[in-house]
């Protein structure tokens, strides 16, 4: 599969997160059967931003904004995330486990 297909399938994925949850670089990943391809997934959300992708709902397996550098501005992607009711305390989303969301479980 060519990265372009990959990505594609990264951004179908993401759309698919609902309002308020946040996903990880993993679990998109696994799910899509690429297991060891987390940053493959994080290349695709760097390149998603004219795309019309939720890329503020994807952090890394424990929680944290690392992705937010990507986003115009400093605090935009907390502030995408707050703007949905999720907080966002030392750039980690607070109840992290409550909201995520496992594209494994949820997408048969």
């Amino acid at each position: 599969m060519s990265s372009a297909d990959f990505y594609e399938k990264v951004y179908e994925v993401v759309r698919r997160v609902p309002y308020g949850r946040v996903t990880s670089y993993g679990a998109i990943a696994r799910y899509l059967g690429a297991a060891r391809s987390s940053r493959m997934v994080g290349y695709a959300m760097n390149m998603s931003h004219s795309k019309e992708v939720p890329a503020h709902r994807v952090v890394n397996r424990m929680g944290v904004l690392t992705g937010k550098h990507h986003f115009p501005g400093v605090h935009l992607m907390q502030q995408l995330l707050e703007n949905e009711g999720i907080e966002v305390v030392d750039d980690q989303v607070k109840d992290f486990d409550r909201l995520f969301w496992d594209p494994s479980e949820s997408l048969l």
